[in-house]
């Protein structure tokens, strides 16, 4: 049976700020999901990053199929945002949150899985120095004016083909990305020469 998750986000994770820099406390935790409560018993799929102007960066996708209070923000999760904070000074510490719908029983394991996956690859194309371990093995193929295909104007094949195989949908995703990165890269140390994240 097919599973349709939904989008709970941008939601605003508050930090402590420090002389030194920002961290997420276990009162920042309380916090959150005091402010959230629709989400925190839901399961699904959830994607920390950060809101720098009008462009945003991803920085860790995750799934949770107990709940997104029990998973979303654990010891070795916390230890992950903190790294990418530690590198972006600068910009609001955000979380979506792909909800699997509500329905008696356990939510299908498998579909959040392989959403997990497509997420992480997705994720690391907005963002190379995605924080994920798992899943990250980058595709080296694409379809000129198609998918992964690079840049440059596509051909009128490639359009065909884009709507014969209602891909349309993708490629403006594809564009969003792009407008992203490009804001975003104004506000990531890599724009400052300085060093990006390194995957864990």
């Amino acid at each position: 049976m097919k599973t349709t998750f939904s989008i709970e986000g941008p939601r605003e994770v508050v930090c402590y700020q420090g002389r030194a820099g920002r961290t997420i406390t276990d009162n920042n935790v309380r916090e959150f999901w005091e402010a959230n409560p629709d989400v925190a018993d839901e399961r699904g799929c959830y994607v920390f990053g950060i809101r720098a102007g009008k462009g945003m960066t991803p920085a860790y996708v995750g799934k949770a199929t107990a709940t997104f209070r029990q998973e979303a923000f654990a010891h070795h999760k916390l230890t992950r945002y903190q790294q990418f904070l530690a590198d972006y000074q600068k910009g609001t510490p955000v979380m979506f949150f792909i909800v699997a719908p509500t329905k008696r029983g356990a939510p299908n394991k498998t579909h959040i899985a392989e959403l997990e996956v497509f997420l992480i690859q997705t994720g690391q194309a907005a963002n190379p120095h995605l924080l994920n371990v798992k899943g990250t093995k980058a595709e080296e193929w694409g379809i000129a004016g198609v998918l992964r295909g690079g840049k440059g104007k596509p051909s009128k094949g490639a359009k065909e083909f884009r709507r014969l195989m209602k891909l349309q949908e993708l490629q403006a995703s594809d564009r969003a990305v792009d407008r992203a990165l490009e804001e975003s890269d104004m506000s990531s140390p890599d724009a400052e020469g300085e060093g990006g994240i390194d995957q864990a």
